[in-house]
């Protein structure tokens, strides 16, 4: 055990988790590769949870900080704050939802609290529908609606959640049904749910579950809920916090594949917005946003420093056209993954879209969540220079790929070739 680790555990809480059996410093970045401190390299197909989405390093967004910091770094909301004004204009354009208004926080999870504060205050109820399988943040609100045991460490609560099918596809009750047929059992369980309690304030969804797994309904599903929903005077709460900004590939937010029904009543955003800079925030209808009848600000969220990252991570993605370079790398990478795939009796699915893909391990020969495996192919895959997340419901089981949206064709050859070899180490 590294003196650093023994550090770590004398002055941390014993569940703040640690990846790797001898747990990874990580001293610095470039492009889509990080650096230990005993200097071994790594291709990073985890960017940080989803946060670095541009790039490590990326020079655009180490200048704005670097200029704004010599500036001021800090004034609060309490003041007209440039950066912020700028950054929320963009994203209030961006989001689709009409007559935007725009709150930032520091972090998706206070995003998240946000949001539920609106949708709770604004329909006069404590009552919220979440999906089955679903993770939110680690608040005390947020902890109470997300529907992953493993992430939710206590059942008090100051909200009745109600949960809902229909987050994952390929397991649970309605896995057998044609894409179309489980759109419509869902939407009947849900019709059925509402007639059983009174009405929620909102339905807040992950369009793709990320610690769940990466695992995602059929287009359109939140969208026939939506139709639901709006009947009842229920909100629709998209949780973009590891969806939005174009990592899915084929749409700049995930709710953009549910959207026959149009947008969101609310949206929350975080991680990959500010390249590894601390930004959450909110974007929803103003009568919504405009509802609060008290006081509220952000001391951090809205940082002049943290919006300048925004601001230049933002641009870069839009003229690089990352979200096109996530469409194109990352469906060959899940075509490369399902190949891989195919040849191991560990492997049940591949599945996701763009730069957001999960690949379930099982027991071989049964349909059984392994997460004794999954451990194992990721530390297989670390001592082959692949750094790559874990997650999944019920059990921790599944792989998961979400590289920085810059990823080259090369790279991503690399990481498939170092993750088939994991999982041929593993057996």
């Amino acid at each position: 055990m590294s003196s650093l680790h023994h550090r770590h555990l004398a002055v941390s809480p014993d569940w703040l988790a640690l990846y790797y059996r001898h747990p990874l410093e990580i001293t610095h970045g470039e492009g889509r590769h990080v650096w230990d401190a005993d200097g071994k390299r790594y291709l990073d197909f985890f960017g940080g949870i989803l946060t670095t989405m541009t790039a490590h390093a990326l020079p655009e967004v180490t200048k704005a900080v670097s200029e704004q910091a010599a500036r001021i770094i800090h004034s609060s909301t309490l003041y007209l704050n440039r950066p912020m004004i700028e950054l929320a204009e963009r994203v209030a354009s961006l989001s689709g939802i009409p007559d935007a208004r725009v709150f930032f926080t520091t972090s998706g999870t206070e995003a998240n609290d946000t949001a539920l504060l609106l949708a709770t205050t604004y329909r006069r109820s404590n009552q919220i529908l979440a999906m089955r399988n679903s993770y939110h943040g680690r608040s005390f609100s947020a902890v109470s609606i997300t529907g992953n045991n493993a992430w939710s460490p206590t059942s008090l609560s100051p909200l009745q959640t109600l949960y809902v099918h229909g987050g994952v596809r390929t397991r649970g009750p309605y896995a057998h049904l044609s894409d179309e047929e489980f759109t419509a059992a869902c939407v009947a369980d849900l019709e059925d749910l509402l007639g059983h309690t009174r009405t929620p304030a909102a339905l807040i969804a992950e369009p793709i579950q990320g610690v769940g797994g990466f695992t995602s309904p059929p287009d359109g599903l939140y969208g026939a809920f939506r139709e639901v929903l709006d009947r009842h005077g229920v909100l629709w709460i998209s949780d973009e916090v590891q969806t939005g900004w174009g990592r899915s590939g084929e749409h700049f937010w995930g709710w953009q594949a549910h959207a026959q029904n149009g947008p969101p009543d609310i949206l929350t955003f975080a991680k990959g917005i500010g390249n590894g800079m601390s930004i959450g925030g909110v974007v929803a209808r103003a009568e919504v946003m405009n509802c609060l009848d008290a006081n509220s600000i952000s001391t951090f969220g809205g940082s002049p420093v943290t919006m300048a990252a925004g601001l230049a991570n933002l641009s870069y993605l839009l003229e690089h056209d990352l979200q096109g370079n996530a469409r194109r790398v990352g469906g060959l990478l899940i075509e490369r993954l399902r190949t891989i795939g195919a040849a191991s009796e560990r492997v049940r699915e591949v599945r996701g879209r763009g730069l957001m893909i999960g690949v379930e391990l099982v027991k071989p020969g049964t349909d059984e969540a392994d997460p004794g495996a999954a451990a194992a192919v990721l530390e297989a895959a670390r001592e082959g220079g692949l750094l790559i997340g874990k997650g999944g419901g019920h059990n921790t089981s599944v792989l998961r790929i979400a590289p920085p949206l810059s990823l080259a064709i090369p790279e991503a050859e690399e990481g498939a070739e170092i993750l088939a070899d994991a999982l041929r180490a593993v057996g």
